[in-house]
């Protein structure tokens, strides 16, 4: 087994050259979505505690502190300041492998950290798929309906 991490594979200081979502394995790369965090001083939620959980900022006009893990893609809003980010995360989604972490993701072998981006494609995957289901299954209710009313129309 190779004990090569990602970053060992690099020239010098240079930035990789890699997917966007690869680089949400980043701490400082998650830290930076923070910048218009409600939460910075003084509470258990600061952005540094946000990002190491594995969460990135995600805010809409309506939800200021909505954020969602890059891995496992769950979202969390409603912050509290003494909302503990791991503990949040570990709570709604108790089987998120980012946070099962033994150690940093840039410390990943690069077998170990392939194996670990296969299951984050996997749920991306999965997540995408329920929502095309339930968009067909929304369309084919409106046809069934549009359906069950040409019947009626037609046995009048």
């Amino acid at each position: 087994m190779s004990s090569c991490s990602i970053d060992s594979l690099l020239p010098g200081d240079k930035e990789p050259s890699m997917p966007d979502e690869w680089r949400l394995y980043k701490l400082a790369t998650r830290l930076r979505t923070f910048s218009n965090w409600p939460f910075t001083e003084d509470c258990a939620c600061t952005p540094e505690r946000m990002a190491e959980a594995g969460f990135v900022h995600c805010p809409s006009d309506n939800s200021p502190d909505v954020v969602k893990c890059f891995f496992c893609l769950k979202e969390l809003e409603g912050w509290q300041p003494e909302d503990d980010p791991m503990d949040e995360h570990k709570k709604h989604s108790p089987s998120c492998l980012f946070i099962a972490l033994k150690k940093k993701a840039e410390e990943l072998t690069l077998s170990e950290f392939l194996k670990l981006d296969l299951e984050r494609t996997k749920i991306k995957m999965q997540k995408q798929m329920n929502l095309r289901i339930e968009c067909f299954q929304a369309k084919a209710n409106e046809v069934r309906g549009h359906l069950e009313q040409l019947d009626a129309d037609e046995t009048q």
